[in-house]
């Protein structure tokens, strides 16, 4: 049988040259970034929102180029898209939105270096330049999920143990219990030595939730009779302590059953954040005698005014993740595409504890 042609081998001078194989860029040359399309007036939809393609961004000195892994969605979200009179920024149509998220650094200057942790408030993108100033390095082993140093626990662990100043055997009313806020702080409370924790909801189903897994002995359900006759029923003797993330009727029912002395940490006004109006505005009428003859104290409390409170948070939150005093209530949503759709459920009240997305 006659021999086998040769076969050009790669050290044979008849092989033709390979061809040369095309550097792969370390980043993309774009990257995806939700813009608000027109502001929201009425029921939020799918109209609002834009998924754009841009040019990936250039960091500049003194600048980060992260690779957003996490992003939070909150409800003053909503209100951020009208144009209401706000206390912080407004969205602005055409521009992508903003918030908190987590994301690893791939591009740095002095102070941090690639493949750092950070926080920073430019969610609702693949990828975000970040002033040094506004990143916040994290270490990954705090905490068992990287997601949950998106936890709004600092607020209520700021709310409960700086404005509420929550001591043994105090009965604590958290409203807005099922949100990003409400989620942690019933457990917060028992953390802290609170004897009776009572939560308010706007939802049936959550009912179960609350008691079984957010460490709520009661629940006041919205639309199931006048809160302050529930509020009375779940606390015969009164409250002593009152994180408010709602406004309106809850505000007022717990003045009413407030004992002397109770404590008042306002943080929210979801009542009026998440009405069609959108706005921040959630007026109701109190009874200024009781508020004087109980010596009832209302303070109203922001992280912004806290520089310490995150950093304490977390070592008390890794903690009680890991003895399980404490859990991270949250829903978890997977892709950019998926950040509109998070937020008009939010709104809606179909989610539970903080609303994130997972890039």
């Amino acid at each position: 049988m006659a021999d086998a042609p040769a076969v050009p081998g790669p050290t044979d001078p008849a092989a033709p040259p390979a061809p040369p194989v095309p550097a792969v860029p370390p980043f993309p040359a774009t990257h995806r970034e939700v813009r608000l399309a027109a502001r929201a007036r009425g029921a939020l939809g799918p109209e609002c929102f834009t998924l754009a393609e841009a040019p990936l961004p250039v960091a500049g000195d003194g600048q980060l180029l992260v690779r957003n892994r996490f992003m939070a969605v909150t409800a003053a979200m909503r209100s951020m898209m009208t144009d209401a009179e706000l206390p912080m920024p407004s969205f602005v149509p055409g521009r992508a939105l903003w918030g908190a998220a987590v994301g690893e650094v791939v591009r740095a200057s002095c102070g941090f270096a690639p493949g750092d942790l950070v926080v920073h408030p430019y969610g609702w993108r693949e990828f975000a330049v970040v002033e040094e100033a506004r990143a916040r390095r994290v270490d990954p082993q705090a905490l068992p999920d990287p997601a949950a140093h998106l936890s709004q626990g600092a607020t209520a662990w700021g709310a409960l143990t700086r404005a509420g100043r929550v001591g043994p055997g105090d009965t604590v009313f958290v409203t807005g219990a099922a949100g990003g806020v409400g989620s942690m702080a019933g457990r917060i409370a028992k953390r802290l030595g609170a004897a009776r924790v009572i939560g308010s909801t706007g939802s049936a189903h959550k009912v179960p939730y609350l008691r079984k897994t957010l460490g709520y002995d009661e629940v006041v359900l919205r639309g199931a009779g006048p809160a302050e006759d529930q509020l009375r029923r779940a606390a015969p003797d009164g409250i002593d302590v009152l994180l408010d993330t709602v406004g309106g009727e809850q505000l007022r029912a717990a003045l009413a059953v407030a004992r002397t002395g109770a404590r008042f940490a306002l943080v929210g006004a979801l009542s009026g954040q998440l009405g069609d109006g959108a706005g921040v505005a959630a007026p109701v009428e109190l009874d200024s005698s009781l508020v004087v003859t109980r010596r009832v104290t209302l303070r109203g409390f922001s992280l912004y005014d806290h520089s310490d409170l995150p950093g304490e948070w977390m070592g008390e939150f890794g903690r009680g993740l890991r003895d399980g005093s404490l859990v991270f209530a949250h829903t978890r949503l997977h892709g950019l595409d998926q950040a509109p759709r998070a937020l008009c459920e939010l709104v809606q009240g179909r989610h539970t504890g903080a609303v994130l997305v997972e890039l």
